[in-house]
């Protein structure tokens, strides 16, 4: 090859000045016609066709006709297969790194509850602006697969250095970002987003929304005909550009047509929420001229958030209904079914088959209100039981009495028994349908109410967010002018016009059974704070009192000197510690492992009866709390206001010290293997010997493991002892600078100065 050029080489030098003047002509002219192939012909057909809605010509006012074709897409790198299941060869954790105005923002909340619906993983932090960026990276793998901002301003505007950290990121790891630009008063009318080809138009009053049919964005989101009316507000932001990296999702009229003049465009329908497809950078991105507080974008968020992470963080279109009718029997006269409700029901619940197969209501009863309505209501009785097996039935108590309110457990299951009896002729999210709510035009605060709730609103952000909606009604919401019926019939109506989902309906027991399929780590309990809800504190026992909880947990990790805190804090008279166990001597170990499915009462039993003074002050401590995966999130659940105390030691030390623990206890994997060997040991060693070597290491992993604890408890509660930690490593980093010539990071100097 290297021969091959230098020939090349020589013949070129013996060719006449006009022959390789000649070449050079020759080469830059095929070149000019290969590179106008490609843009006027190749990318043609790639781009909007008649200018787009993004172009300086606009788009057709013909709202049935976008001449929308979506154009070129960068490749997700290193993100493959579908939804709910983790992709080989993924370089990114399925982390949501969502940055917030403050923990107190309704979009910043709104998004977190969007991304706890579908149980997907996150992180929120406070947009830095000109603050250090969170660390992104974990050795080669990246620690986030997708980049939420709730204001987009907070990115762009952040300094160069943090920027570029960022979007080096999202290109090397193929990591999208979602953003939300919601104008205020102080907002320019027009402006250039800084860095992008891309210009904003804000303070706008939009109507008659549509769905762009051809975004590659779009996954439960179904195109149809605009929506008409005005969207929420007046506060929306339009987006326009040339380039072709930007592809509009929805699109939008303005109701002024003042508006559209001082945008210079011709476009009678125009952006507000862009896909920008990385042509312009490498990182693709989705912005949104507005918060979620409009229907449609909360659905287009969830596909964005799907298509930016490549179906990792995604549901499946499979939704699951079930409609309890509660109280079956049970209802003034005057509020019950007759005949034609009966038939109503059944000829509903025949339609409503035709787009949720097998659909069926489910039907709780109490026997002993059987016939106790007018005669035209007990005929609605009688009707239907003879199609008893055309419905789902479960029980309530006979006398519909709640169970905990009988103190005599022979009379509980005499109730019990009759409600058996009358069961032998017969083969459960409320929805804003009260036992009240009988009249259409009654419904509380007007019609349009409930038709907000069906059409984007409550109800149908249920089926969209949730795999498996169930929903409680009453007898009285399928009497009269039947609005129960108008109710879901209007629901199912709408989630087909606008989505992709498969509606579709199992009994209660297989829904349950598929519910723990789709979320397997649901099947453990999570107890909670039982005096937090007023209506768990009333089933409880008067006996019990939330008192008796700890109010401080010292978590660990083990030979930190734990159990000498735990002494020295048991000397003080207003703290009690916890009862000692003959399994764990001092150390209940309620939240890590076995005992936690013991109940709450077990746990309680650990702790004195409280007097009637106010100095009461319970606190345990478990060493092995720390590193459990599973402890934070349980003991947050029961006791959210808890004092969480750690200590922290140089982690060498403490894998030595539990080594040397080990082997004071006969361990005999420890008395076998030296420290050495037990830490360098092999993915191939003996399973015994690599259980020693976790509980030697694993435990000193303490940012994993203190973030863990902080995403569940604010730091403010966290009182935390670093002894020794980095000191060694900061002044050999500050050794290496001085001799590097660099100057010391203020947080080194500031660490140097605690070291003295």
């Amino acid at each position: 090859m290297l021969g091959c050029v230098t020939r090349v080489r020589r013949l070129v030098r013996l060719l006449p000045l006009q022959t390789s003047l000649l070449l050079l002509f020759l080469f830059c002219t095929i070149s000019v016609f290969i590179s106008a192939y490609f843009l006027y012909g190749v990318k043609r057909e790639l781009e909007p066709s008649g200018g787009g809605v993004s172009g300086s010509e606009g788009a057709s006012a013909d709202s049935d006709d976008l001449r929308v074709t979506p154009s070129r897409l960068l490749p997700l790198r290193g993100v493959s297969g579908g939804p709910g299941g983790e992709p080989a060869g993924a370089r990114t954790d399925p982390v949501v790194l969502v940055f917030v105005e403050s923990q107190y923002s309704q979009l910043g909340q709104e998004i977190v509850a969007i991304l706890e619906s579908g149980r997907f993983r996150y992180r929120t932090e406070i947009s830095p602006g000109k603050g250090d960026m969170p660390t992104l990276t974990d050795k080669e793998r990246g620690r986030f697969t997708l980049v939420i901002y709730e204001n987009i301003l907070k990115y762009v505007n952040l300094d160069a250095w943090n920027r570029e950290l960022l979007d080096k990121y999202c290109v090397e790891y193929g990591v999208g970002i979602i953003g939300f630009f919601k104008a205020n008063e102080n907002s320019l009318l027009s402006a250039q987003l800084k860095g992008f080809p891309l210009f904003l138009h804000s303070n706008l009053g939009l109507k008659d929304c549509t769905v762009n049919p051809k975004s590659p964005l779009l996954f439960i989101t179904r195109s149809g005909q605009p929506l008409p009316g005005p969207l929420p507000g007046d506060d929306w932001t339009v987006f326009q550009s040339n380039h072709s990296t930007y592809e509009p999702v929805l699109l939008a009229k303005t109701q002024s047509a003042d508006s559209v003049a001082s945008i210079g465009q011709n476009a009678a329908l125009l952006p507000s929420v862009v896909q920008d497809l990385g042509l312009h950078d490498g990182i693709q991105r989705v912005l949104f001229g507005n918060n979620l507080v409009f229907w449609l974008h909360k659905l287009v968020f969830v596909d964005a958030v799907a298509f930016l992470t490549g179906k990792r963080l995604s549901l499946s279109l499979d939704r699951y209904l079930l409609v309890d009718i509660d109280d079956i029997f049970v209802g003034k006269e005057g509020t019950r079914m007759k005949v034609p409700d009966v038939k109503a029901l059944l000829e509903t619940q025949k339609e409503l088959r035709t787009h949720v197969p097998n659909f069926t209501f489910n039907l709780g009863f109490s026997g002993k209100f059987f016939h106790a309505g007018s005669d035209e209501e007990d005929l609605g009785d009688d009707l239907l039981l003879s199609y008893v097996k055309e419905f789902w039935w479960f029980p309530h108590m006979w006398s519909h009495m709640q169970p905990h309110l009988f103190h005599n457990q022979s009379v509980l299951a005499e109730q019990m028994l009759l409600n058996k009896k009358f069961a032998m002729v017969l083969p459960r999210q409320t929805c804003g349908l009260f036992t009240h709510t009988i009249f259409y035009k009654d419904y509380p605060g007007s019609p349009n109410e409930l038709d907000k709730l069906i059409n984007g609103g409550e109800l149908f952000q249920t089926v969209l967010l949730n795999p498996i909606s169930i929903f409680m009604t009453h007898l009285s919401n399928y009497g009269n002018d039947r609005l129960g019926l108008y109710t879901f019939k209007s629901l199912v109506m709408f989630v087909k016009t606008w989505t992709n989902l498969k509606m579709q309906t199992l009994p209660p027991i297989q829904l349950a059974q598929k519910y723990f399929s789709l979320f397997p780590s649901e099947r453990d309990p999570l107890w909670q704070d039982p005096c937090e809800d007023k209506r768990h504190k009333d089933i409880w026992s008067k006996e019990k009192t939330c008192d008796r909880f700890p109010k401080l947990l010292v978590i660990g990790p083990q030979k930190t000197g734990t159990t000498a805190l735990y002494l020295f804090l048991g000397m003080h008279p207003d703290l009690t510690s916890n009862y000692p166990s003959k399994e764990t001597f001092e150390e209940i170990q309620f939240f890590n492992g076995h005992n936690y499915h013991r109940g709450i009462d077990w746990y309680m039993e650990y702790f004195p009866l409280p007097s009637n003074t106010s100095s009461d002050y319970y606190f345990e401590k478990s060493a092995n709390y720390f590193d459990s995966e599973v402890a934070a999130q349980r003991a947050a659940a029961l006791l959210p206001k808890a004092k969480i105390i750690t200590i922290l030691i140089n982690p060498a030390d403490r894998a030595y010290s539990w080594y040397q623990h080990q082997r004071a206890h006969d361990d005999p994997v420890a008395l076998k293997y030296s420290f050495h060997e037990v830490i360098t040991a092999g993915h191939d060693a003996p399973i015994r010997l690599r259980v020693l070597q976790n509980r030697c290491l694993v435990p000193g992993w303490y940012a994993v493991h203190m973030e863990r604890w902080l995403n569940y408890y604010h730091s403010s509660q966290s009182q935390t002892f670093l002894r020794d930690y980095y000191r060694d490593h900061n002044i050999e980093l500050s050794k290496l600078l001085y001799r590097m010539g660099q100057p010391l990071p203020s947080w080194l100097r500031e660490e140097l100065v605690h070291t003295r």
